[in-house]
């Protein structure tokens, strides 16, 4: 089983711990802890407690009938499980195609066996002019199709098991149309998934939750179903597969399920595909017949008079000794863990607001802080549909990764982003080689990679640039929380050798006595051609950015400054305007006709970052003009918050909060609060995440803002808020 050192976690038979996701970051908050803001022209803050219970639970998703896009997840940042209407993965087939019902983990990935004669590190370059020299990319095909696609393909993240529920009317297995009177609920306070229904006229109420600490699934059932012996609990083990599903059900003859252990209330299960290999634990009370149901299938069927049944399901990526939690303290431990995490946490209430869109951006907010605590907070950086579905074949895409986590920093969750980055450090020896091959020095950070670091060939992804600066953003973050030589400690090798390799991927053109940023590369836009893109306007602002503050980590760890580095930023291309407009790049006078759609990266230089370099009435034309002429049907869902981050700063607050609303299919969220985008991408967590840092940044302030109120926000009186515990501190840094 591919898996990073990182996330491997161990059963204990000692207490068990609830730190799981809880934040510890330090909070500058003012009035006792609370900002509150009536958005009229003469407020003043006052004093507030926000009951944050009743602001959470009153966000949580309600499902009354099958809705195949928005099955409910509970998780707790490195393992999930995303369960149908029953509350377990009972009905699969109807949301195979919508939003597929999968139990993944940070470790669980599969590797299919390589195609003889073909060696791994074979793949041909496209080679590339470089100011005069040539650098190799692995960006084409031609010629290489089955090794380019499975270097592309592998690792795949894996679908480790489907559990359902098996009902019998009369001597048939129940179908969708047997189930009536749906009542289901996520309590967000507590982490807990209960779903209700009735079955021929029986009533069945199934509890699902997931230990904070473990790999580990605990399930309570009630019914009459279960004395009359017309209730089962079935296991499903699939191949795996690069689709969304994460599992291929049509090869049974390539795995292996087998039993190795077995009691009268445990048993222990050990799969194998291919190269790869997984044990999986079950674990009940009372008296129970565990039996083999089919090739990869078991049946674990209740015995006696009762009509309760508890069981736990443990997987991991080492043979499980260890007894494991049972389900009641699975649901004390869960619960105990949640309420920490809305409690030490930063709120935002938005309750008592005019604005008739104000319950539903609470909702997102809300639903998008639990889901990105289950989705993106674990051991390494979350694919873009998390632990939910495969997307891009479960692997992670870095250029995302500021989008899926640096809000935590802002929400006095830090230690959730920190938990990702110590993977830097493990792939570091190879974002050196992937420099060094191409004539840099210091570390190039991948585009598109599995646990082991490697980047995955794309006509796009190795020409990007624009992740480069973010374990510099990262770590700026940790310190600015965390002012202690621990933490300069911690994060200095990928603040230095990340300045390291972008001081030396800047050119300096003497004609022009200028360091230029391309040709080649694929800006954050992607619809550019690498051989005709330079000077991206969000890059060059970026470059400036890192380089700089990759200096004063230089100055706090008592080192000289870099003079390359300093001679690079004073001499760095000027961000590309024309007409009173920024461009997407220096080369793009048509960036509002031909390509306007995808990402308007342009509008990150004053927004995602402070601005340094930025012209504001020329930045604030920019934004007008991409309001207006954008062709929003053809973005992603990042690109609302980053239009509003844009609005806030330049003071025009209600662009702002229509920008975060505007109503487009890619702006769309679900009922359980996934950003949808499309039929192969029914979430996308990059919109969650930055929705997070927007408000954040729109309830909080940042540098320069108004630090009496919430300066993103319309002060007009359609906007009340309340801010509790919000990082400002670091936030009046940004």
């Amino acid at each position: 089983m591919c898996r990073s050192e990182i996330s491997r976690r161990r059963f204990l038979t000692t207490a068990i711990g609830a730190a799981g996701l809880i934040g510890t970051g330090q909070s500058s908050l003012v009035l006792g802890g609370t900002e509150t803001r009536k958005s009229d022209p003469g407020s003043a803050l006052s004093q507030s407690l926000i009951d944050r219970k009743a602001l959470v639970s009153r966000h949580n998703p309600s499902i009354h009938k099958l809705d195949p896009l928005s099955p409910l997840s509970v998780g707790n940042g490195e393992f999930a499980f995303t369960a149908d209407i029953t509350g377990l993965q009972t009905f699969p087939a109807e949301y195979e195609n919508r939003m597929p019902l999968c139990t993944m983990s940070q470790w669980g990935w599969h590797r299919a066996p390589l195609p003889g004669g073909l060696d791994p590190n074979g793949l041909r370059l496209t080679q590339y002019d470089t100011h005069g020299r040539s650098v190799g990319y692995h960006t084409s095909s031609t010629g290489q199709t089955e090794l380019y696609n499975w270097l592309r393909e592998n690792p795949h993240r894996l679908h480790l098991g489907r559990i359902g529920l098996r009902m019998l009317k009369g001597d048939e297995g129940a179908g969708l149309s047997d189930i009536s009177d749906i009542r289901q609920e996520l309590d967000l306070w507590s982490g807990s998934l209960n779903s209700r229904f009735s079955f021929a006229g029986q009533r069945v109420t199934v509890r699902t939750t997931v230990h904070p600490e473990y790999d580990l699934l605990a399930v309570e059932i009630d019914s009459s179903l279960i004395r009359h012996g017309r209730l089962a609990v079935g296991f499903a083990f699939p191949y795996g597969s690069q689709q969304m599903q994460a599992a291929d059900w049509t090869r049974p003859k390539n795995h292996q399920s087998r039993v190795v252990a077995q009691t009268e209330q445990a048993v222990r299960l050990q799969r194998k595909l291919d190269g790869d290999e997984y044990q999986v634990a079950v674990e009940w009370t009372g008296q129970a017949l565990f039996e083999i149901d089919g090739t990869h299938e078991f049946l674990l069927t209740p015995k006696g008079a009762r009509e309760r049944f508890t069981f736990v399901v443990a997987f991991s990526p080492r043979p499980i000794r260890a007894s494991l939690p049972n389900s009641s303290a699975t649901l004390v431990a869960s619960a105990s863990h949640w309420r920490r995490f809305w409690t030490n946490g930063a709120a935002i209430e938005l309750s008592e607001s005019p604005d008739p869109r104000a319950p539903e951006l609470e909702r997102r907010v809300v639903l998008s802080q639990y889901l990105t605590a289950i989705q993106c907070a674990g051991s390494l950086p979350p694919q873009e549909t998390g632990l939910t579905v495969n997307s891009w074949y479960g692997k992670f895409h870095l250029e995302m990764h500021w989008w899926h986590a640096a809000h935590f920093a802002l929400w006095n969750r830090l230690s959730l982003l920190e938990k990702s980055l110590r993977w830097y450090d493990s792939i570091l020896p190879a974002a050196r080689d992937l420099a060094r091959s191409q004539g840099y020095a210091g570390a190039r950070w991948p585009k598109m990679v599995g646990p082991e670091g490697r980047d995955s060939p794309s006509p796009v992804g190795p020409l990007l640039i624009w992740q480069q600066p973010h374990p510099i953003f990262y770590a700026e973050l940790c310190y600015q929380t965390h002012r202690n030589r621990a933490t300069l400690e911690r994060y200095r090798r990928i603040v230095l050798e990340s300045a390291e390799f972008m001081a030396s991927y800047a050119f300096f053109d003497p004609a022009k006595r200028r360091y230029v940023l391309g040709p080649p590369l694929i800006p954050a836009q992607e619809n550019h051609p690498a051989r005709e893109t330079w000077n991206p306007t969000f890059e060059l602002a970026y470059w400036s950015y890192g380089l700089k503050v990759a200096q004063r980590w230089r100055e706090r760890l008592g080192l000289q400054r870099d003079a390359r580095w300093d001679n690079v930023i004073a001499h760095l291309a000027p961000l590309p305007v024309q007409n009173g407009v920024y461009l997407a790049h220096e080369n793009c006078p048509q960036t509002y006709s031909d390509r306007n759609y995808d990402h308007p990266s342009m509008l990150g230089a004053l927004g995602l970052l402070s601005g340094d370099g930025v012209d504001r009435e020329t930045m604030r034309s920019t934004l007008r003009k991409v309001m207006k002429e954008w062709q929003w049907d053809k973005t992603w869902g990042w690109d609302y918050p980053l239009a509003a981050m844009t609005a806030a700063r330049l003071g025009e607050t209600q662009i702002a909060v229509d920008a975060l609303l505007m109503s487009t299919a890619k702006n769309r969220y679900l009922p359980n609060g996934h950003n949808w985008q499309r039929d192969n991408l029914p979430c996308y967590l990059p919109g969650n995440g930055g929705l997070l840092y927007a408000v954040a940044l729109m309830a909080g302030g940042w540098h320069g803002s108004n630090q009496a109120q919430a300066p993103g926000f319309p002060a007009d009186g359609s906007w009340s808020i309340k801010a509790e515990k919000l990082n400002l501190s670091l936030m009046r840094g940004l």
